[in-house]
């Protein structure tokens, strides 16, 4: 069968349940959960930022793949955690065990059907660590379907030639990336302001430490910033969205492409089969 249906849909909801009985026992079915926010990005992006980059760049990917592949997407998951944007009107967050509930309840009814992966495709920076601790507990629960948490703006080659090294480091929320991203996929959703903030604060880090990297804090969005950026959106522009477009679409594609071609991770059942090492380094 091929895997979308007359109107090139690769939503798994758009299907017909016999559809997606046998479509989703197939070698090699995957399903990709896109995960957004409902939080602000500072006055010139919408709530739905994150949630409208998953959802726009995963469609795109999955539209380029061939159509007889054992892929689809879920619907979005819009809301997520978000507390660190607490205080800004708007902002909505669920609760860390609720996601993770939510990740391993749906995970282990897809993994009864016999799914063999689930890939959690997420924007938001702020449940990278979250959906990696969901992950690893349902494939404690559903040891049968791989697990693959992955965040849209992690390992792309080619942004460090289009951003500012500073920029990538500190530009964390609503910056130049997200907002010049924003003005090539929804540019009507975009204001008119372009704030430069976040980077001051009465108590700068010691050396070695940081928002964000090695050594980290769990920072509050509202201590740091008062427009809610965390960053430089000064020089955003569409050409550079498109650009931004281009690798983003461009790094998804060849990894969905390399994932559908092959058996990784291998499977509960396979590990079985090998049973355990007997070798040592």
């Amino acid at each position: 069968m091929e895997c979308s249906d007359s109107r090139g849909s690769r939503r798994l909801d758009f299907l017909h349940w016999p559809d997606a009985a046998s479509g989703l026992k197939a070698h090699r079915s995957t399903l990709v959960w896109p995960f957004g926010a409902l939080e602000q990005h500072g006055p010139q992006l919408p709530l739905a930022t994150d949630a409208l980059f998953a959802e726009q760049i995963l469609n795109r990917v999955l539209e380029s793949l061939p159509a007889q592949w054992p892929i689809w997407s879920l619907p979005l998951q819009s809301i997520g955690l978000s507390p660190e944007h607490r205080g800004f009107p708007g902002t909505l967050s669920l609760s860390a065990d609720l996601l993770i509930r939510l990740v391993v309840e749906v995970g282990k009814q897809l993994a009864d059907q016999e799914v063999k992966r689930l890939v959690l495709f997420n924007a938001h920076g702020g449940q990278i660590g979250l959906l990696q601790t969901a992950a690893r507990e349902l494939a404690v629960r559903a040891p049968s379907m791989a697990v693959l948490p992955c965040f849209l703006w992690s390992g792309v080659p080619g942004l460090e030639a289009l951003i500012p090294r500073q920029e990538l480091q500190n530009g964390l929320h609503a910056g130049l990336a997200e907002t010049s991203l924003m003005l090539a996929l929804a540019p009507d959703l975009v204001g008119v302001e372009r704030p430069c903030d976040g980077h001051q604060s009465s108590t700068p880090p010691p050396d070695g430490w940081s928002l964000e990297g090695a050594a980290p804090c769990a920072w509050f969005t509202a201590d740091i910033s008062h427009s809610g950026v965390v960053g430089d959106s000064r020089g955003a522009d569409a050409f550079l969205g498109q650009r931004l477009r281009e690798v983003l679409i461009e790094h998804w594609t060849g990894l969905f492409k390399s994932l559908m071609t092959s058996d990784w991770p291998p499977s509960a059942d396979a590990r079985r089969v090998r049973g355990p090492s007997t070798e040592h380094p």
